[in-house]
């Protein structure tokens, strides 16, 4: 049974706009009220890194936005269509990776999890999908 279901990616001149999104199954999001979900990006050579983040605190729930794509990607969410979306916007050739859309339950996203190794803390991973920029 796929979990996380992820769509969109492909390639891109430098400067445009990608969008990617994600459907969690329903199984693991009304099994989960409190939860951390979102997207990481792995690069060949690379150690797998946090993009953007979206809980499930209050209604909105709350964002946590890497540095190095910060004011280009918006991440948001659709609780009733059970979706998780990445708008890339101005994209560069340092952001082609493989995206991996990754789901954490019990958790609300904290700054922590930005930084290395807190991919540990997501249980749920999606099968990736390639974004590639060119300049």
């Amino acid at each position: 049974q796929v979990q996380l279901e992820e769509s969109g990616g492909g390639s891109v001149q430098a400067g445009g706009s990608l969008r990617l999104s994600c459907l969690v199954s329903a199984y693991i999001f009304n099994a989960n009220r409190i939860y951390c979900t979102g997207w990481f990006r792995q690069a060949p050579g690379k150690e797998r890194e946090a993009v953007a983040l979206i809980d499930s605190y209050g209604r909105d729930g709350t964002t946590r936005i890497s540095e190095s794509v910060k004011g280009r990607f918006t991440i948001s969410k659709d609780n009733d269509k059970r979706t998780v979306n990445l708008e890339m916007t101005n994209l560069r050739p340092e952001d082609s990776a493989v995206y991996y859309c990754t789901f954490g339950s019990g958790i609300y996203c904290l700054d922590r999890h930005l930084g290395s190794g807190a991919g540990a803390e997501f249980a749920y991973w999606g099968q990736g999908t390639q974004v590639t920029v060119s300049s």
